[in-house]
């Protein structure tokens, strides 16, 4: 194993709401320690996929990519993120062939999909967790202050009339008395 590395497990993958972007959590094995790296929605379902090991008819390209260095007789020994530079996490495929180590130039989350399919270990520089790793208790602020409750802006005429038509539908509902417009159930 390279020295020196961190060797983190895939914790999560989270859906950003606002955005078609996902995050993989990495944790450190031994520490409270998480690394988020932003993937796009193809490439976290690769990740998704190989983690819930499930059987695709046709093999995906993280797949065949897998295929590929078997076909070759290489084993991958590991995945590494090994730079963290201008927002971009860059990866490193190491594999072993005919009794050499074979370093490929991967993206972060190729690397991270290829680890889950060979069930090999996610390498972290350490370089990259001391700048973007994450420790909990350290992120967490000592006294939460409540935030302030400003009244919302006032509506706009265009946004008021387009809500009418719900306004209009929940002045129809009698919600004093929910079991008006049922029929009458038989006395029991």
């Amino acid at each position: 194993m390279s020295s020196g590395m961190v060797e983190v497990v895939i914790d999560s993958i989270r859906v950003h709401l606002m955005a078609p972007q996902r995050v993989v959590v990495l944790k450190q094995v031994n520490a409270e320690r998480y690394l988020t790296i932003w993937v796009g929605p193809y490439e976290a379902e690769a990740i998704t996929v190989a983690l819930q090991e499930v059987e695709m008819v046709r093999p995906l390209t993280h797949d065949l990519l897998k295929n590929v260095f078997k076909a070759f007789n290489a084993r991958i020994v590991r995945v590494e993120i090994v730079k963290l530079q201008d927002d971009i996490y860059y990866g490193n495929i190491v594999a072993e062939a005919d009794g050499r180590e074979i370093h490929i130039d991967s993206r972060s989350s190729d690397a991270i999909a290829i680890a889950a399919r060979a069930h090999a270990p996610i390498m972290v520089h350490p370089s990259v967790m001391e700048s973007a790793g994450v420790e909990p208790d350290q992120d967490m602020p000592e006294t939460i202050v409540p935030a302030r409750k400003e009244p919302p802006p006032p509506l706009t005429d265009d946004a008021s009339d387009r809500l009418s038509v719900f306004k209009d539908f929940l002045d129809t509902l009698d919600i004093d008395n929910p079991d008006k417009d049922k029929p009458d159930s038989p006395p029991a």
